[in-house]
Parts: structure tokens; sequence; C-alpha cells
């Protein structure tokens, strides 16, 4: 069966989907010794795949990895980067770092803090990527100034960045502090920086940004406490489960 060869890539384990993409734009793929271009389709069963000049195949696919990372302010949430700036996988023991193709999942700012997810699990990846997931993301947030109710109403509204309207979201006070806010933020969508471009537009700029859980996957259950900034842990069984409820929720379409 032919599949799209970032797809293969991805299921293997070697690197998300989009890394995969990168690989074949800088021209590090080959099918059966032809440089490999975006969208093209191979059978793994026939095909001889090279990445950097060496063969890789379905048997070489590391066991899959779920982790929970508890992201330190000033890590950048790519796998390198060529600024030299500590990664989020600079943060794991060098036998999860090296040939098991762990990335993290989405992206936190560099100066925001709070749970990330990394896998290699490729298609959890993508699902969890898709611009039609909605999976739920907790923020604790702290903004200049005191917002009033009618400043909360328009936020959990929605405000139009780039031309479209973000998707309603829960935003609720948690305590007023002398010249600052922390709020509780929960959203449905990522879109790039959006909690600081929104709380910008409103006229109250974001000074701290903490990411409290995905889901019902949280920084802080009862069994494993608190997770220290930079440690991460494996996530549990049910967490596990929870997540590969999501890959059903979206079309993974070749």
């Amino acid at each position: 069966m032919e599949v799209r060869v970032q797809k293969i890539i991805s299921q293997w384990g070697i690197a998300s989907r989009r890394e995969a993409e990168e690989m074949i734009k800088q021209s590090r793929v080959k099918i059966n010794g032809i440089l490999a271009h975006l969208g093209q389709k191979v059978d793994p069963q026939r095909d001889t795949i090279c990445i950097d000049g060496k063969t890789v195949s379905q048997n070489q696919r590391p066991a899959l990895i779920y982790l929970l990372l508890h992201k330190p302010p000033g890590v950048v949430s790519t796998c390198n980067d060529p600024q030299g700036r500590t990664t989020v996988l600079d943060l794991l023991p060098q036998q999860l770092q090296h040939g098991t193709g762990i990335h993290p999942v989405g992206r936190l700012d560099t100066d925001s803090t709070g749970a990330l997810i990394l896998t290699n699990d490729g298609d959890l990846t993508f699902a969890l990527t898709h611009p039609s997931h909605n999976i739920s993301k907790t923020y604790h947030v702290v903004v200049k100034g005191h917002p009033p109710e009618t400043v909360l109403k328009r936020w959990r509204e929605g405000v139009v960045l780039e031309g479209r309207k973000t998707r309603s979201a829960k935003v609720s006070l948690i305590k007023p502090l002398a010249k600052q806010s922390k709020l509780e933020i929960i959203l449905q969508e990522g879109r790039n920086r959006q909690i600081r471009r929104v709380a910008e537009q409103l006229g109250y700029p974001v000074i701290q940004l903490h990411r409290t859980a995905i889901g019902s996957i949280q920084l802080q259950t009862p069994n494993a406490g608190f997770l220290d900034v930079g440690d991460y842990r494996h996530l549990t069984s049910e967490e596990i489960i929870f997540l590969n409820d999501q890959i059903k929720r979206i079309p993974i379409n070749d």
C-alpha cells in the first residue's frame, strides 16, 4: 500500500510529520536513490527510504514514548536551535535525546512555562496539531492592570486576529494583584502567540504565561504530585488512552 513518504517517516518515529517535510525540502530524503519530493507516495514493503544517506525501515522504529515536561522560561520548544539556545530536548537524559525520534507536540513561547507533551508518535503529533482538534489547554496568565468584566466577556466571546475571530474561550479572574491580575484561560485552539496577542489588543499585556494542563493531563496530579520546573515524567496509561482518543477524532489522510 502506497503512503506519503512524510507520513511513513512520522509513523516510524523518526521525526514529526512537519520535520519530515522539512527533511524532504532540504533534500535529505531519497527514495530508491532518487531525491524525494513532498507528497510523493511510497510502498514501504517495496521501496527503499534513505535519510542523510542511511537506510531506514519500520524494524528500526523505537518504542513509543510519551512524556510530560514542565518547560522552564528561556527554553525553546524545538528539537534544535540555530541560535544555540537550550531546547526542550536538552532537558532530557541522553538516552532519550538520541535515536528515539522524540519531539515536542506544539509549542510554548520561549518566555512561557508549563505543560508540554513530547513523544515519538507521529500520528499523535499530527492529530494534536491539526487545525480541527479541540483538546482544551489551561493557562494561568498574569496580565498588566485589572481588566473589567466587560473586557473578560469580549475575550470569552472571541477577538478578531488577522481577520479571523478566535474561538470562544473560558476566561476567569483568579485574583487581583497590586497592579496586575491573575487569570485562568482555557482555550480549544492554539494560534501563534494567541493569548499574548489578544491580551495586547485588549489593552492588558501579558506579564507571565504558564500552561497548567493539556486536556486531562496536568502538571499537578494526586498520584505524581507537582512536576518541578525542568523535570519530566512518563504519561500514565490513562493519559495515553486519552491522547489516543484524540487521534480517533481527527481524519488522518495520506
